[in-house]
């Protein structure tokens, strides 16, 4: 069995050259060509892989890869000389089977094949690649971008994929990824964009150096813009396009396949509702005073890592402990919090959610500040199942803060969860670093009613974060439903699960199968309703059910994706009393649409050539980049001989891998017995960001207190700032607003940061009626240098 031969072997990084793996093999993927085609805010991905065998053997290559968690895989080919091999979609063991048949009887085979464990890892094999000779792998996937804070839409090429933490006692296997430091990627990435809107594309921007963008049209509604000449494929690659009136309503109705059964998925029409509600100003201005706010910090070793992976970059934990800083001063008074922690075990700060207060915030704080990325792997799951069980406190909606670099094996367990206790609270999500999983940290989003984000490149998590915790505070819409009006002879299947979370300028989208004959010009309609603040709201949105041109078959497997994905949560929710009942349906779906499943792969196989290949096979593992500055690699040397068993398991996790991050990375590449011969260098502490140093002397209550501290942060002396203080104002009032015209006068760059407790400052202000305001305020802007009005202070 080749299984059993299966050699695992470590080795820490050295400097390689040219196309090797870390065991000095060659590797045979050359080159990857991506096109990327956005239509407003759908994407098709068409990627292209060149393989090469320069070998005296004939190989098996062997790619493990990332992929967006809710990419929908509907098409793979191979192009070998003149001949061109389509991928079909088949039950994944029936598809491995094939697969290890045609390898054994001399043919050339290929197999993609999703990952068991995590819809965003996917495996791709090339079989039996003689000596000499080049395949090209094409592989297509469509996908939604995402709505960013800022207005623009998210696309994400992911090229890094770290190790999986597998927790402790997990079933089967880890099975390696191979990978190499991102800088030694060996394969070369082209990559274009086309983009096209109904509204004026305004800006494409990226984390990676792009061409100018190049506009198609005189309206700018077309576009081109690509990767500079020489970018290796060594981090992911972002791009951000931004559009005028980007939030437009919109419903896209596009004709089912001719070849279809009418009356099936791919058969009928399939209609796709965006919809961006507006919510009244007056209720968007309101902020609650009231909540359960649970913050779920990751302290793994990888944690230790720049979120930007450079050498002199803030590391994630340290950036973490600054944005658990501004939270904390955020906070209203009257909730209640807790923070737990976790790695290989997990901590929490409170036995319990205490309530908000000056004495909590501050042990809170304390401890805060002592975080280190110290404890060990990535096991989410325990801490999670821990925050579930603690009791909900009355009239104090929990809402769940969620701080990780994503790497963990259980991600659809981990999700599973979530949504088992999504009755009980929100949960905002937050991927910090190159290779967080998109499939977990978009999956708890999502299943938990709240709001994902990711920090990447030269992102800082504050801002993104503060934005979760205004919808946090913002009053929760409940009693969501969508209901139709159509043509009588016209019925609808929704394909998407039910609407639970809705949030100002953020997009909910729905897919719909329409069944039955309707004139051209007939039209639809679609309404959501729902409450916030005690008032009913609905909004309609009314659109042509005359199928759209142009569009393929885009709509048709989104909303496939979109069945798919329920349906699988679906079994796995009632595994043990279905008898495989809805693995069939799923597979059924699967194979109809063409798009990938958890339970089905593509297979393709070279019939056409009619000479056997001869010789041992033998096995080379494509490395991913890795996203940290600490490496060890794992790669596997397999040779058949006879017929061998089915693959390995896609996509499992070198524990020990994992294990040996957790406790080594915080070291940064010096081993404790290396350094022995040399004393240790005491790095110097770099001055705190003078924002941060204001917030953390805030009070609970939202003021401030006069002191040396506050002076020193002003970048006053102690009695300058008394000497200048109204006679008739108090010291906290003065204070409080000296820090606010500070803010206002040299931190207006950094709103979306402090924005809430400079809020909460200024109720604090006129909760206490604060005498001679007026008469502070121009004291302070004269001390400051500032000229800050009253009102932008909120007085």
């Amino acid at each position: 069995m080749v299984d059993s031969n299966l050699r695992y072997s470590s080795c820490v990084m050295m400097n390689c050259c040219g196309l090797l793996t870390l065991q000095k093999e060659p590797v045979p993927l050359k080159s990857i060509e991506v096109e990327l085609e956005v239509r407003d805010h759908v994407a098709t991905v068409v990627s292209t892989l060149n393989y090469e065998n320069k070998e005296d053997k004939p190989l098996e290559a062997v790619f493990v890869f990332p992929l967006p968690g809710d990419a929908a895989v509907c098409h793979f080919s191979a192009q070998v000389g003149q001949t061109q091999i389509v991928a079909e979609v088949k039950e994944k063991q029936k598809a491995r089977e094939e697969y290890d048949d045609a390898l054994s009887s001399g043919q050339q085979a290929f197999l993609l094949e999703e990952s068991d464990e995590s819809p965003d890892i996917f495996s791709l094999s090339v079989g039996s690649l003689p000596p000499g000779e080049s395949a090209s792998i094409r592989l297509e996937y469509v996908t939604e971008l995402a709505v960013q804070a800022d207005d623009g839409l998210r696309f994400c090429l992911p090229a890094v994929l770290n190790p999986r933490y597998q927790p402790q006692g997990s079933e089967g296997a880890g099975v390696q990824v191979t990978s190499v430091p991102a800088s030694l990627v060996p394969y070369s990435l082209s990559f274009s964009a086309r983009v096209s809107s109904p509204r004026p594309i305004s800006k494409v921007e990226s984390n990676c150096s792009l061409d100018p963008l190049q506009y198609l049209n005189t309206d700018q509604t077309q576009a081109t813009v690509k990767l500079a000449a020489g970018h290796k494929f060594d981090r992911d690659v972002e791009l951000l396009i931004y559009y005028k009136d980007a939030h437009q309503p919109t419903a896209v109705v596009e004709a089912g396949q001719a070849s279809a059964e009418p009356g099936s998925l791919m058969g009928d029409p399939v209609v796709m509702v965006s919809l961006y509600p507006e919510f009244p100003q007056s209720v968007m201005s309101s902020t609650a005073s009231c909540g359960e706010f649970v913050f779920l910090v990751d302290r793994s070793g990888s944690m230790d890592c720049a979120t930007n992976n450079s050498e002199q970059g803030e590391s994630r934990i340290s950036s973490a402990r600054d944005t658990l800083l501004l939270l904390l001063k955020s906070l209203p008074m009257g909730c209640y919090f807790n923070i737990y922690s976790f790695g290989s075990s997990y901590e929490h700060i409170f036995s319990k959610s205490v309530e908000y207060s000056q004495k909590t915030m501050e042990e809170a704080l304390k401890k805060v500040e002592e975080m280190k990325a110290d404890l060990g792997g990535t096991e989410i799951l325990e801490p999670l199942k821990h925050i579930y069980s603690q009791p909900c406190i009355q009239n104090q909606p929990r809402q769940l803060f969620v701080f990780t670099d994503g790497e963990v094996e259980n991600t659809k367990e981990v999700i599973d969860l979530v949504k088992k206790n999504s009755g009980s609270h929100r949960c905002f999500s937050f991927g910090i670093g190159e290779g967080a999983s998109s499939a977990l940290i978009n999956g708890m989003a999502k299943e938990g009613g709240g709001h994902a984000q990711f920090i990447t490149g030269t992102d800082r998590m504050q801002p993104k974060v503060m934005q979760s915790l205004r919808f946090a505070l913002q009053p929760a819409v409940v009693n969501i439903s969508v209901t139709w009006d159509l043509p009588k002879e016209v019925s609808v299947t929704v394909l998407s699960a039910p609407i639970t979370a809705l949030f100002q300028g953020q997009r909910s989208l729905i897919y719909a199968q329409l069944t039955g004959q309707s004139s051209e010009a007939a039209e639809g309609c679609v309404m959501l309703k729902y409450s916030l603040a005690g008032h009913r709201s609905e909004n309609q949105l009314h659109f042509s059910l005359r199928p759209a041109e142009d569009t393929g078959l885009t709509v048709h497997r989104l909303g496939a994706r979109t069945l798919i994905r329920s349906l699988e949560m679906e079994e796995r929710e009632n595994r043990e009393e279905q008898h495989g009942g809805m693995k069939e349906k799923v597979v059924q779906l699967s194979v109809q649409s063409g798009v990938s499943s958890s339970f089905t792969a593509f297979i393709a196989v070279n019939k056409d050539n009619r000479e056997a290949i001869q010789g041992p096979l033998v096995q080379r593992n494509i490395p991913t980049a890795l996203a940290m500055d600490c490496f060890i690699s794992s790669a596997a040397y397999r040779t058949r001989i006879k017929k061998k068993s089915a693959p390995l398991p896609i996509i499992g996790t070198l524990q020990k891998f994992s294990q040996w991050v957790g406790d080594r990375l915080h070291k940064k590449r010096f081993s404790s017995e290396a350094s022995q011969d040399f004393p240790a260098a005491v790095p110097e502490q770099p001055p705190r960001d003078p924002l941060l140093q204001l917030v953390s002397l805030q009070e609970a209550s939202g003021c401030w207190l006069l002191d040396p501290a506050l002076a020193a942060a002003l970048g006053k002396t102690d009695e300058e700032v008394e000497k200048s203080k109204p006679e008739k104002a108090s010291s906290e009032v003065w204070a409080t607003i000296l820090a606010l015209i500070w803010l206002h006068g040299f931190k207006m760059d950094a709103k979306d940061e402090w924005e809430l407790l400079a809020v909460k400052a200024a109720s604090w202000l006129q909760a206490h009626k604060a005498p001679c305001v007026s008469e502070c305020v121009d004291a302070g802007n004269v001390l400051l240098g500032c000229s800050v009005k009253k009102e932008a202070l909120g007085l």
